[in-house]
């Protein structure tokens, strides 16, 4: 039997996200109603420019005081999509003390606070869902945190950033420089005016955050995550790439070491077989590679940005939370039981291409490979060419550390026949 008396909902932030969000609560009221067993109704939508005119939402529901809105009393349900960290913490928190569950699309907060935002709904037994914090429409986080619940997940690997993923799809598939390629995402809408967030990897460091957070039942913080971003890649680097039968992704990596004993997280553009699924993931969309024991290799796929697949993830959250709110449950909370200690970067193990220029003359290769010989780094293969005194040496070495890889290349650096590093890049997806 449906329950007469409706959920009331208030909405934070009323843009791209929101505004669809709102419109999917009207639109689709009858199903969610009945997939909920109780109707659900936009009791309020804080804003910042109450004068805007917004299609379909009654303008009595339109307030600027957000903190009032969430201390009402009778909301049942928070959703936040303003995004930053304040005053999203501080309205989070006040709405959990008032009664209300949170569902948010803040991945920034919840990579940087959510073990403070996780306490907060457990003092007060609500919940806190954030499928819409990582990529987008993909289901994602619910996954990891309840149908691999019972598995031991060693490894993901994903692409988390549809901007970037299409800059760089771009440049592999025309040839383009990175700057004809971001002007191109830009135009298209793909990329914001300012990109830092995207293209030096802020965003897709958060989401790595969360997901190692989710995977390890381990506390992952922004600041542990190494974040290398992607503005320094060239055609030259897709050119090597493709000798190699690899394209390059910026690649969000969060693994567990093989003693399980610690974990990583990391975002960096790499070099990846093109022979890997994730090798194909094209334009903006997004893609996350799951490797766990018992079920193996997962692979999630679709888009990982933009008003309606974000609200898709919004609205399934709202529902997993009202269906708990009528149940007078709580779902999933934190898992963080494991404590895995969190390993530097210096200590990640992987492959790595390295492009040096040189000179041109007889013993060049022999030093260089002394170097890394010297370094406990393994050569895998080596390509030279060149003329004029001038020549390009390409090395791509066996698994070794980030710190071993480190002190190889600046001992490179003090050759008199190494003129310069013209790029290192990781190999990942073996």
């Amino acid at each position: 039997m449906m329950r007469t008396r409706p959920l009331k909902v208030a909405l934070l932030g009323c843009g791209v996200v929101g505004s669809e969000v709102a419109r999917i609560m009207t639109t689709h009221a009858a199903d969610l109603a009945a997939r909920i067993g109780a109707p659900v109704e936009l009791a309020g939508v804080a804003v910042r420019r109450p004068d805007k005119v917004r299609e379909g939402i009654d303008p009595a529901l339109v307030t600027t005081d957000a903190t009032a809105l969430v201390k009402r009393g009778d909301i049942d349900v928070v959703v936040e999509v303003i995004g930053g960290i304040e005053p999203a913490r501080t309205l989070i928190t006040t709405a959990f003390a008032h009664g209300a569950s949170v569902v948010s699309a803040n991945k920034a907060l919840i990579a940087q606070d959510g073990a403070a935002l996780h306490a907060a709904a457990d003092e007060h037994g609500r919940d806190l869902y954030y499928e819409a914090a990582v990529a987008g429409a993909i289901p994602l986080i619910r996954p990891l945190r309840e149908s691999l619940a019972g598995d031991k997940v060693n490894r993901v690997l994903g692409i988390v950033n549809g901007t970037t993923n299409f800059i760089l799809d771009a440049m592999d598939s025309t040839g383009a420089g990175y700057q004809e390629a971001l002007d191109e995402a830009t135009a298209l809408g793909y990329a914001e005016a300012d990109p830092t967030a995207d293209v030096e990897a802020f965003d897709a460091a958060a989401k790595a955050a969360i997901l190692a957070g989710i995977a390890f039942h381990t506390r992952v913080r922004l600041d542990d995550v190494y974040r290398e971003g992607m503005t320094e890649v060239t055609a030259a680097d897709f050119a090597s790439a493709r000798e190699m039968g690899c394209t390059i992704k910026l690649l969000a990596i969060c693994e567990r070491a093989a003693d399980g004993g610690s974990v990583t997280a990391r975002v960096h553009p790499a070099m990846i077989p093109l022979s890997h699924p994730l090798a194909n993931v094209r334009e903006a969309y997004n893609a996350v590679f799951v490797e766990s024991e018992a079920a193996g290799q997962l692979m999630f796929y679709g888009p990982g940005a933009g008003g309606s697949p974000t609200a898709s993830a919004v609205l399934g959250d709202l529902v997993a939370v009202c269906r708990n709110r009528i149940g007078g449950a709580t779902g999933p909370g934190e898992s963080a039981y494991a404590a895995l200690p969190v390993s530097p970067m210096g200590d990640v193990v992987t492959r790595y291409h390295i492009s040096l220029d040189v000179a041109d003359k007889p013993g060049v290769l022999a030093q260089v490979a002394t170097v890394f010989a010297e370094h406990g780094v393994s050569i895998d293969t080596v390509r030279q060419s060149g003329k004029d005194g001038e020549a390009s040496l390409v090395v791509v070495t066996h698994r070794a550390s980030d710190a071993a890889l480190g002190g190889t290349v600046e001992a490179l650096r003090k050759l008199d026949t190494v003129r310069g590093v013209a790029s290192i890049m990781r190999v990942e997806g073996e």
